[in-house]
């Protein structure tokens, strides 16, 4: 799936609210890198949060950042 540029910025304009907006960035920042290093973002962000769920602690977090994630 690819994302027009545009369109994100005028949709970055409805977040109602500066931290919407600090979030629609981050997450928007998080699928460009996931696609960056070939994962599909809803694939990353459940294998993240299964992780999480498990256990996976903070002090390892580097390893499930989008360049250092294995499947």
């Amino acid at each position: 799936m690819t994302h027009d540029p545009p369109l994100q910025r005028k949709n970055a304009l409805f977040a109602g609210h500066d931290a919407g907006a600090q979030n629609w960035a981050l997450l928007a920042s998080l699928f460009e890198a996931c696609k960056l290093n070939q994962f599909e973002p809803h694939g990353y962000l459940t294998g993240v949060l299964t992780a999480s769920v498990k256990g996976h602690t903070q002090k390892d977090s580097d390893q499930l950042l989008p360049w250092n994630f294995k499947c």
